[in-house]
């Protein structure tokens, strides 16, 4: 819903601020936003601070005396009473939702705001003072730099992830659960803290840039093909508002008569799509699939895809510079790329590891019960007279390598140690394996995946850097049809409307379709502490593979239509699109 809100913040302005921006000083007005970005994302960690400690349900609790921990028999009478002590003080409604989600939707919606000054206005910008011929490499060079940041990102998650969400303000040893546990939280706050300090310092610079660089006066040469004169760039005069706001509509109405741009449009829309839900579920598929922790998962998706975006990106306005593509050539490229992009993609299907054994979820609580048909349930015999909570879930990994919902569902009888040495003996569950008494026993924690996993782990992320490689390398051509089919006082708005229909379209919806859609995969589900459904602990992960993979399919799909359209109307597109480049476009480059 956050990344749905900073979308929404961003189309309420972007069109305008891509129209008029463009009128103005627009190195100024990116500083503004870039102001805007750093005071949504600052006021996004504020939420961490106002609110209470973090709280989840465990075995073991900590007591005030001596400094340690004393652990009560997991499957005894008294233990029938758990979920009433968990829920105390529900029916008189001390527990209330926070309000803090409002302070989250508020930060993220101006960060959205403030982002919608910089991709228009400097795409534009650069396009607009730079040669034709370096044009592309330079947008290349941008687009490259841009997704450093990414990168930088998932580096700095990934250690705030490894962090616990309250440090500096509990002990570290009475902390129960580790970076690989699901009800693992950390430290979200800290990233928003220096990211919001980087972007007051990175908005600085904007404000001391001239309004337009200095240019090389060039004569006008008539164009070769129409005797025309090329168009040579306008000079900015002060116009009024009212003047300005009068044209918005006409423009707008010009833009949206071009039929290759809006063909453009729809088109990319749909890739969008594939590339939001990519980027927001590839680290949650690599936690549910191949078992990795929150935070290995973000570090190993930036270090590994990140660079290859980046290489992609870079070599795509080094290719269109160095063979000087046009329109159609560089329309070709992007579908030689997408179809190649795609073809990494397939091996997905068959790289996957098994489900983790989790006793009455995956697998019957009986060794002997797995060959035949039976119906896998949370209670069995060997816990029926604990009166565990159906609710529950505080794993232990049992001496049979098969991980229990929590130390009562394997039936432990009792308990040694403290914290995270805190281990669970004459567990009956353990014993229905096979496993002799004097071995039943378990300790906190699921149980690690299998060493196989690793390798196809591996070979997953080499698949997806080729993949994000050759899918990237066609971005530079593919965005500068965005810029070279429109007339050029309709570029800044040509890159506002697109950024506004790329969010509408697939920003906003696909984040909410997929992710019911991976909901639906959940096989068991956490609870709130006074009653309904909380987070997904466990997945089906051969379900949820088939789920993750599909989207990529739309890229062929978009490609193959994207070649149907040239074929059917190549030579009119060609005509449109060189007479375009030939008269409109502006003459004095430098």
């Amino acid at each position: 819903m956050l990344s749905q809100v900073w979308c929404a913040g961003n189309l309420l302005v972007i069109t305008v601020v891509s129209y008029f921006g463009a009128k103005f000083h627009r190195p100024r007005i990116i500083g503004a936003g870039v102001l805007l970005m750093a005071m949504g994302t600052l006021l996004m960690a504020l939420p961490h601070f106002l609110m209470g400690r973090y709280e989840y349900e465990s075995v073991a609790s900590p007591v005030n005396d001596a400094g340690n921990f004393t652990v009560t028999s997991p499957c005894t009478a008294g233990s029938q009473n758990i979920a009433q002590q968990l829920t105390a003080g529900c029916d008189k409604g001390e527990e209330q939702g926070s309000l803090m989600w409002l302070v989250l939707l508020l930060g993220n919606s101006i960060r959205g705001i403030g982002e919608a000054t910089v991709g228009p206005l400097g795409m534009a910008f650069i396009d607009d003072y730079a040669r034709p011929e370096n044009s592309a490499f330079y947008i290349g060079c941008l687009y490259t730099i841009s997704v450093i940041g990414p990168l930088f990102g998932y580096s700095l998650g990934s250690y705030c992830a490894n962090l616990y969400v309250d440090i500096g303000f509990v002990d570290k040893e009475s902390v129960l659960i580790t970076p690989q546990d699901s009800r693992w939280v950390g430290a979200w706050w800290l990233g928003y803290l220096v990211a919001g300090a980087l972007s007051v310092l990175s908005a600085v610079p904007f404000w001391f840039l001239p309004s337009a660089l200095p240019e090389v006066p060039q004569p006008a040469e008539p164009d070769a093909s129409s005797g025309q004169p090329v168009h040579t760039c306008p000079e900015q005069t002060m116009v009024s508002l009212a003047e300005i706001a009068k044209d918005f509509v006409p423009s707008l109405k010009r833009l949206l008569s071009n039929k290759i741009y809006v063909l453009y449009l729809i088109f990319n829309a749909l890739i969008f799509n594939g590339f939001v839900i990519i980027v927001t579920y590839t680290p949650k598929y690599f936690e549910q699939q191949f078992g990795q922790s929150a935070s290995r998962a973000n570090f190993l998706f930036g270090i590994t895809s990140i660079p290859a975006m980046c290489l992609g990106i870079f070599l795509s306005g080094v290719i269109m510079k160095r063979f000087n593509l046009d329109q159609l050539g560089a329309a070709k490229m992007g579908f030689v790329t997408y179809i190649a992009g795609f073809l990494c993609t397939v091996p997905y299907f068959v790289l996957s590891c098994p489900n983790m054994d989790v006793a009455g979820i995956t697998v019957p609580y009986q060794r002997s019960a797995l060959a035949g048909d039976v119906d896998v349930s949370l209670l069995s015999s060997c816990n029926a007279g604990c009166g565990c909570s159906l609710n529950q879930w505080d794993p232990v990994c049992g001496q049979n390598g098969v991980t229990y919902v929590s130390a009562c569902h394997a039936g432990c009888n009792s308990t040694h140690g403290s914290g995270m040495n805190t281990n669970f003996h004459d567990c009956r569950c353990v014993q229905n394996w096979g496993v002799s008494e004097v071995n039943s026993t378990a300790v906190l924690g699921q149980c690690p995946r299998q060493s196989s996993c690793s390798t196809v782990f591996y070979i997953f992320l080499a698949l997806q850097s080729l993949s994000f490689f050759l899918l990237c390398l066609g971005s530079v051509p593919l965005f500068l049809i965005c810029l070279r089919t429109v007339e050029p006082e309709l570029k800044s708005l040509s890159a506002g409307m697109f950024m506004l229909v790329l969010r509408l379209m697939g920003g906003i919806p696909a984040p909410i379709y997929f992710g019911a859609l991976i909901d639906s995969t959940c096989l068991k589900w956490g609870s709130r502490k006074c009653g309904g459904r909380g987070a997904c602990r466990m997945y089906d992960t051969q379900t949820f593979r088939f789920t993750v993979t599909p989207p990529s399919v739309e890229v062929v799909w978009n490609c193959s239509m994207k070649e149907a359209f040239r074929k059917s109307k190549s030579q009119n597109a060609a005509t449109e699109l060189c007479k375009m480049n030939g008269i409109v476009r502006c003459g004095q480059r430098q």
